[in-house]
């Protein structure tokens, strides 16, 4: 879906506060509600704005460890991306999943309590699935986490 300048200003307004009055987005946008209202459905529908989230700080809820995980396949075939996929979607632990190209096939991000349940969570990776190459990365610190893409809302 091609967006004109006021979808993406509605867009980057919402990303920046997925709880903004419709009155106030409209009037941040240059709208009265009733066309803000049928563009943010529009956008809704589209699946460019997939939901609308409250962000929570990890570590403050007892998750304090991000565990980067790079994996390769056996072989590329198609049953075993399927199978992967399903295994991934049973694991609510990983956040975050990546096809690659490159020396590794996918990469993981993964945020647990501990270093116990990241045992727990990579046994059950490898047990559900054939790997041929496996990689993990423990994160020390987090430096950026932007969830705000930089869209421009200047030129039309």
């Amino acid at each position: 879906m091609e967006l004109d300048r006021i979808d993406r200003k509605i867009v980057a307004a919402l990303m920046a506060d997925a709880t903004l009055p419709l009155a106030r987005l409209a009037g941040m946008v240059g709208l009265s509600q009733t066309p803000c209202w049928k563009r943010v459905r529009k956008l809704q529908s589209s699946g460019v704005i997939r939901g609308r989230v409250a962000l929570v700080d990890p570590e403050r809820i007892g998750f304090g460890l991000t565990v980067f995980v790079s994996l390769s396949a056996p072989d590329q075939a198609p049953a075993w991306q399927d199978r992967l996929e399903e295994v991934l979607s049973e694991i609510p632990e990983v956040m975050e999943a990546y096809q690659l190209a490159g020396q590794y096939d996918h990469l993981l991000r993964i945020v647990v309590r501990d270093m116990a349940e990241f045992e727990r969570v990579r046994k059950r990776l490898a047990n559900a699935i054939e790997l041929s190459q496996l990689s993990v990365h423990f994160a020390t610190r987090r430096l950026k986490n932007e969830t705000v893409l930089p869209l421009d809302t200047l030129t039309a």
